[in-house]
Order: structure tokens, then sequence, then C-alpha cells
């Protein structure tokens, strides 16, 4: 097995004064599919280990088969979908977003902006069931944790979606286990610590698209933006494979088609993994576009969640000096043209120390009706403050 080190001396990742080094690309024209069950044989763990760091420096992106969800699971999720998003609107408006101060409940189709352009989706979002904890002594950003809304027409959901997160949960933490190992951390649970006794999960429809668009244009499902809420995000797409829309952007500015694959999970790095790499593992950029005449789509993304408590401090020094090697990089400015060295995170970039309040600023900020209804004490500082 190549160790995580002399990884980046065979790809390149060096100082540019090194003779005949060059920056590994990101540049890539396919998502690779990673086979989980070659880390159960001590024979093939070696080789998951060497394309798993591959896909984390080198795409940030990747399809994952045999991960051990049950196919049960997958399938009652999937059977939902269709009887949840056909409830009468009375009916899902009974579960608004606008209703919780978690920011948990259903969004009509239109309501969210990517990019400056309305996102053509409807959406349930769920999460971890918790109790609400938070009193005014403590940071507000900890209101975001809390229950979920459940429509009171469809009972049987609530179980299912349950189950689903449960599941899902297990999963996120077996893989980065798998993280740990092909990136030579000191021990399997060396993420933990970062994350949240919270992950969210949303239940999304994308409607059918006219049969005709002005100059043969796509419809924007979701705009180009990258995960910035949670650590990892795992996503099962509920459609069959002839329903396109999710593509994943190369460095060469060429989108690359990320079609389903029946029995997978399509995972990618959030912003707050590219932060506690020091850049070395990147988020992608990612949309969801629909072509003239698509039916219908279905997509049911876990969005791993991030310690509300976490800082700068934290995210940036911790495994500062496991990464050291690409840090160096970065402090002598290779490639600085292309922007590779760069770490993207508004989290890092704003004004606000905790992962928490960051979150908290952003989400009053996409939703506004939440914020004036239950963070009025802060709603003019988050929303006029661009920092």
């Amino acid at each position: 097995m190549v160790r995580f080190q002399d990884f980046f001396l065979n790809v390149g990742h060096l100082p540019s004064n090194q003779p005949g080094v060059q920056m590994a690309s990101r540049t890539f024209t396919e998502i690779p599919v990673l086979d989980l069950s070659l880390a159960e044989d001590g024979s093939t763990r070696s080789q998951l280990f060497d394309q798993l760091r591959h896909a984390l420096v080198d795409v940030g992106f990747l399809y994952i088969t045999n991960h051990g969800v049950p196919e049960q699971v997958l399938s009652d999720i999937i059977d939902v979908l269709p009887r949840l998003f056909a409830l009468p609107s009375l009916v899902k408006e009974e579960v608004a977003l606008a209703n919780s101060p978690h920011f948990l409940g259903y969004s009509a189709d239109g309501s969210e902006t990517t990019a400056g352009k309305a996102d053509r989706r409807e959406q349930f979002e769920f999460a971890t069931e918790l109790e609400q904890t938070w009193s005014e002594d403590g940071p507000l950003y900890e209101r975001l944790r809390g229950p979920n809304q459940w429509p009171s027409a469809y009972p049987s959901l609530r179980p299912i979606v349950e189950s689903y997160i449960s599941e899902l949960t297990l999963l996120g933490e077996r893989f980065l286990r798998l993280i740990a190992a092909a990136l030579d951390l000191s021990s399997p649970e060396s993420l933990f610590p970062f994350l949240s006794d919270q992950h969210r999960l949303k239940l999304v429809r994308y409607p059918p698209s006219p049969p005709t668009l002005p100059s043969n244009d796509l419809v924007q499902g979701v705009g180009p933006h990258k995960d910035s809420s949670g650590w990892w995000t795992f996503l099962l797409q509920a459609s069959p494979p002839h329903v396109k829309g999710l593509q994943v952007l190369s460095d060469d500015g060429t989108w690359i088609d990320v079609p389903a694959i029946p029995g997978s999970f399509v995972v990618n790095i959030g912003q707050a993994f590219e932060v506690v790499t020091n850049g070395v593992c990147k988020a992608t950029t990612h949309r969801v576009v629909l072509a003239p005449g698509s039916p219908e789509r279905f997509s049911v993304p876990f969005f791993q969640g991030v310690r509300r408590s976490l800082t700068k401090k934290e995210a940036t020094e911790t495994l500062r000096d496991h990464f050291g090697r690409i840090k160096l990089q970065q402090q002598q400015g290779i490639d600085a043209g292309d922007g590779g060295n760069e770490i993207d995170s508004p989290f890092l970039k704003g004004k606000y120390d905790t992962w928490g309040e960051s979150q908290l600023r952003t989400k009053i900020r996409s939703h506004r009706d939440v914020g004036r209804k239950f963070y009025g004490a802060v709603f003019d500082k988050y929303v006029n403050d661009d920092q």
C-alpha cells in the first residue's frame, strides 16, 4: 500500500523548486466507483485505500457500493417519496420549515435560491430526532438542535425516516474510519471529535421540466455550489438511471454527469472537511440541472453534521501537523495562479468563531421568515453583515 505521504510524492504534491515536479490536477472525466467490501479482506484493503486517496485528493466525489446499508432500508425510503410529495398543500404547510426554530420541515418549490437564481425543487428536511435543550443562557446556535416536524396525515413516515437516518449515521462512521486509514491518521476515530450529535436529511423532489425551453436552456434544480453545512454528504439518487440531473465541475470547466447507479451512494466532501485537512481534500462544486422534457426526479441527501462548538482554531490546528507537507506548499504559493492552495471556506473567511454561529447566520439569511420569527435579536446583524 502506498502511504499517504508517499502518495503526494508520486503525484507531484511538492514545492515547485523540486526539479521535474508538477502539481496534480483536479481535472477528471468521471466519478470513481469504490467497492467498500474490499475493506473486509486484508488482501484488497490496500487497493481500496489507494482508490480512496485518489477520490479524496483529486476528485472530491465518489460512488460507494457494497456499503452495508440494508436494501430494505433503501427501498422503504424510495417508496415513501411519491406519496409524501403527493400530500395536499395544506398538509405540507402544517410542517412548513417556517414553523421551526431548528430549520426543519417543508419548503415549497422555488423557496430557495442558489447563485442568485430560484431552485426548482420542493423538500422536507429532517434530522436526528433530539429534544430541544437550548436555554437563554447558552449559545444561541444551540437552538439549531431540536425535534422534527412530522406530517400528521402520514404516520408511517416517521419510523422509515428514523431508520434511514440511523443506518446512514452508522455508514458515515464506518466511512470515516476508512478515510482515517487511507490518510494515515493516528486513530480510526481521529475524525469523530468533529462530528455533531445531529445529522440532517433532505427528501427532495424536482418537478418535471417543460418540453421546450428558450434557447434549449436547462432548468436549475440546484445552482452551482459546494456543500457548506456538513462534514460529508451521502446522496441516494432515488430515481431510475435514465433520470439525469446531477453534475460535478472538473477544474477544466467541464460539467461531468453523475448518473444514478442503483444501490449506490454518491459521496462528496463538505467544506468543513476541506478546512480540517488544510485544503488537501477539497470540496467540489456541483449542481442539478434538468433538460427540457425531464421527468420528475427524487433525491435523498444525508448531511453528516459538524459539531456546533467547533472553533476556527480547532478546525485549522488539530490535524495541521499531519498535513504539514501540503501546508508547506500553501505557504510557498505553489501554482498560486490557479487557486489550488486556497481553502474555500465561508467559515474561515467569516467573522464568527464557531461553526454553529456561522451556520446560524447562513440559515437565517437563507430563511428570513424563520429568522424574523425566532431570532429577532440577531436578525438584522446577520442579514446586514456581509462579512
